[in-house]
């Protein structure tokens, strides 16, 4: 076990002001988040902790995260979309997710009952990274709504600034525009 992963169990990932706080949303699915550790680790995985939150590497490759968000925790597959998802068990992260998959849980019954299925799952994430496995990402530009193209004409810093952004951040920023 990894201590700046107990410290995620302890104190929370640090991205919110509730982190070290009994409201901090770690500490809702405390006995869900360790039974899935423990999931994970049974299946030979590398725990770290990354971006704040428990990872699980496989011969430095990520491979999937535990997490906690206030409606439910998760398991999340940094390639799930390149999973065989035969029981359909698999969702996106959100709408535009193109790679991420998560399995989503709010109980100990909902994990026990499907603990087979997430062995298959991380077995099958490990064997895609072994393969080499690269998912396709559709790299085709957003359009750009007309209200932020409006906004770059007003103020041609915010559109330089715009363009010196990711192509991902940018499409972020557009997704979220277009609201």
């Amino acid at each position: 076990m990894n201590k700046s992963v107990d410290n995620y169990f302890i104190e929370g990932c640090g991205r919110c002001p509730l982190g070290g706080t009994p409201e901090c949303k770690v500490h809702t699915w405390t006995s869900e988040l360790e039974l899935l550790r423990k999931t994970v680790i049974d299946c030979g995985l590398t725990e770290e902790s990354k971006w704040g939150t428990p990872c699980y590497t496989f011969q430095n490759k990520n491979i999937v995260m535990v997490s906690a968000l206030k409606e439910y925790c998760c398991i999340g597959f940094f390639k799930g979309s390149l999973l065989s998802d035969d029981k359909n068990l698999l969702v996106k992260q959100g709408p535009n997710s193109q790679a991420v998959r998560l399995l989503k849980f709010k109980s100990i019954d909902e994990i026990l009952n499907i603990e087979d299925d997430i062995k298959s799952y991380i077995f099958d994430a490990i064997e895609v990274e072994k393969a080499g496995l690269k998912v396709e990402f559709d790299n085709s530009r957003e359009p750009i709504p007309l209200e932020l193209k409006s906004k770059f004409d007003e103020d041609p810093v915010l559109k330089t600034a715009f363009e010196a952004l990711t192509p991902g951040r940018q499409r972020g920023y557009i997704l979220h525009s277009d609201d």
